[in-house]
């Protein structure tokens, strides 16, 4: 009877464990076909940041080149405010970074779901195409147990081809929507991150990494250069995040561990009596 009641409880242990890492197919279809919605705006910022960058020079190559690489449109709507002759690349480099310095914070909240992939080269992929839309939903199906790093992959290349698509419109036509304001596009990408974040089901593991971005974001937009407090509350966030995230996995699995445990325990002494 013991030996049942041990069987009994492992079965029921694997049906409740949590799903593998996996990257699939099906899951990078599905983060694709779930992102498209967004990607129409993302058309348009891509349209627009092909205007502004043809006024202030670039030929359609260089923007091509410049949104298939770096695909960041902050970053490239910021350069294109030092872009001219001579080029500082050292002041590009700097902005570059500290307009995506909340990468950092995305990445550390990411960690412990990418670090279970079985190569770098899947986890390396699937960051190259992160943004904060992608980034976010994928995030909140992490959270509510989805463990397919596809719906990452995936929607980040829904943005990604949208961002170029607008891209090439841009160059094509080279004049149009140099205003997104104007059509109140602008407030688009924060409510849907807005959304994303309230609407998680593990709100209370984002509260730690969150609140350490505020703080830092404040009090370096109080004391520090203006713009740093960009750097300051990703890094901030970022650092924290990565220690709290995991923390609170090798707490869950220590009390899953101990939850499995007990109740093996309560199967014998059934048993046995």
């Amino acid at each position: 009877m013991a030996l049942s009641a041990i069987s009994d409880t492992t079965a029921t242990a694997n049906q409740t464990a949590p799903l593998p890492t996996r990257l699939t197919f099906v899951g990078t279809w599905d983060g694709f076909r779930r992102m498209l919605p967004l990607s129409f705006f993302v058309v348009v910022f891509g349209l627009a940041f092909s205007v502004a960058a043809l006024q202030a020079g670039l030929s359609g190559l260089e923007i091509m080149l410049m949104s298939g690489v770096v695909f960041a449109g902050a970053s490239q709507f910021g350069v294109l405010e030092v872009w001219h002759s001579p080029i500082s690349l050292a002041t590009v480099v700097v902005i570059t970074f500290t307009i995506n310095s909340r990468h950092l914070l995305m990445g550390a909240s990411l960690y412990p779901w990418l670090r279970e992939l079985p190569t770098r080269k899947q986890r390396y992929l699937t960051l190259a195409v992160l943004s904060d839309a992608n980034w976010a939903i994928s995030l909140t199906e992490y959270h509510r147990g989805a463990r397919d790093v596809g719906l990452l992959l995936g929607g980040g290349l829904a943005l990604w081809s949208a961002w170029m698509v607008g891209t090439a419109l841009g160059v094509g036509i080279g004049a149009g929507f140099d205003n997104p304001e104007r059509y109140g596009l602008d407030v688009i990408m924060s409510c849907f991150l807005l959304a994303m974040i309230l609407g998680g089901d593990n709100k209370r593991a984002m509260v730690v990494p969150w609140a350490a971005a505020a703080v830092g974001a404040m009090l370096a937009l109080e004391f520090l250069p203006a713009n740093s407090h960009v750097m300051v509350g990703a890094l901030s966030g970022g650092l924290v995040g990565m220690f709290w995230f995991e923390w609170t996995e090798k707490r869950e699995r220590r009390r899953r561990r101990a939850r499995e445990k007990h109740g093996l325990e309560s199967e014998i002494m059934e048993d046995g009596q």
